[in-house]
């Protein structure tokens, strides 16, 4: 078995899992605490099995399971193989194999940040999770997400703009665009990062998937940062994984009137850090791995509109406040509208005073 290959016990666990699908859809709502079912050993996912299951797994054909993953263009990394992500190894329940496309070693770095949240997104929150994901990601920093549609689809967007691989973890089959209109998406993140699932080639997903999918997105990441979700959103679920397993859980504020403000304004109430710009995550970044905070982003980052440089140039040479950077009152308007979008790109903060300055 090589680095990246998968050996036959787990790929015949994981082909047993995928038979096991709509079983699982029961099974997963009958337990107390949903790791539970994906922890089970083959013998007891075998006793809820029917018998086209049982019989799949007694007469499956590893060659058959690596011909079929050829030719999806995915590679399978397994829990013993050393490629596999150590982070993943803390949950309860690790994916026996891992179909990659795209590039595996982009699963390697320790430092990734999770950015999730509602699939139907106001405005704000798609430019909150475009600039966060775009100021990690030009800091370094790979953001993991689900590739839904809202703020997920976004993260990544943004993160596709500046320089570091980004990671997709997708509920259905690694090859298999998910939801189809993210085809174009999903194309990108394999070329510049890589798209994941612990499902063979050609599955299709089921509603246990999508729970199951956020854990693996919680266990990548050290930091779990929630945008927008409404009080029952299925994004809250990966602030469970990820506070279960230990990691930092993260939240942006939002109006206390927005139904999709809820459930993030609850996590804060709760005492999940609150983020406001890609600096805070930095930050929470650095005290949960206890490595120095990732490097600044760079002087010129890539893709900033013309007037957002001459805005930050001006910031930059110690001109932070309104009055400095505004003649009128309609030119402030423009100003602010400005100095917001810099900062959730975490290219400067907002200091006591309401002074601005260079993000450190």
């Amino acid at each position: 078995m090589t680095a990246l290959d998968a050996c036959d016990g787990c790929l015949r666990r994981t082909a047993l899992i995928a038979a096991l699908s709509g079983r699982l859809d029961v099974e997963w709502r009958r337990r107390e605490a949903t790791a539970r079912v994906l922890a089970l050993s083959d013998e007891a996912l075998l006793a809820i099995a029917e018998a086209p299951a049982r019989r799949g797994y007694e007469e499956f054909a590893p060659a058959a399971a690596r011909a079929a993953a050829e030719r999806a263009g995915v590679a399978v990394v397994c829990r013993c193989s050393p490629a596999y992500p150590d982070r993943l190894r803390a949950l309860p329940d690790p994916p026996a194999v891992l179909h990659v496309l795209g590039q595996v070693g982009a699963l390697a770095d320790p430092d990734a940040v999770a950015i999730v949240g509602a699939r139907h997104a106001t405005s704000y929150g798609l430019d909150v999770s475009r600039a966060l994901g775009r100021g990690l990601s030009a800091a370094g920093v790979p953001v993991v997400s689900g590739m839904a549609l809202g703020v997920d689809a976004a993260a990544h967007q943004g993160a596709l703009q500046a320089a570091a691989a980004p990671v997709a973890v997708l509920a259905a089959a690694a090859e298999r665009p998910y939801p189809a209109r993210n085809r174009r998406l999903h194309e990108a993140i394999a070329q510049r990062g890589c798209v994941v699932s612990e499902l063979p080639p050609a599955t299709s997903a089921y509603r246990w998937c999508f729970v199951a999918r956020n854990r693996i997105v919680a266990a990548l990441a050290a930091v779990t940062v929630i945008v927008e979700a409404a009080e029952r959103s299925g994004s809250l679920t990966t602030a469970d994984f990820a506070a279960d397993i230990g990691r930092t859980v993260a939240a942006v504020p939002g109006r206390v009137t927005n139904r999709t403000a809820a459930g993030t304004n609850s996590l804060l109430q709760a005492g999940a850090a609150l983020v406001r710009n890609g600096g805070d995550v930095l930050e929470l970044l650095a005290e949960a791995t206890g490595r120095p905070r990732p490097a600044p982003v760079p002087r010129d980052p890539p893709g900033l509109e013309p007037a957002l440089r001459r805005l930050l140039d001006a910031v930059e040479d110690g001109r932070g406040t309104l009055g400095a950077l505004a003649g009128t009152p309609e030119d402030a308007k423009t100003v602010l509208a400005g100095l917001a979008e810099l900062e959730f790109r975490g290219l400067i903060r907002r200091t006591f005073g309401g002074r601005y300055e260079p993000a450190a």
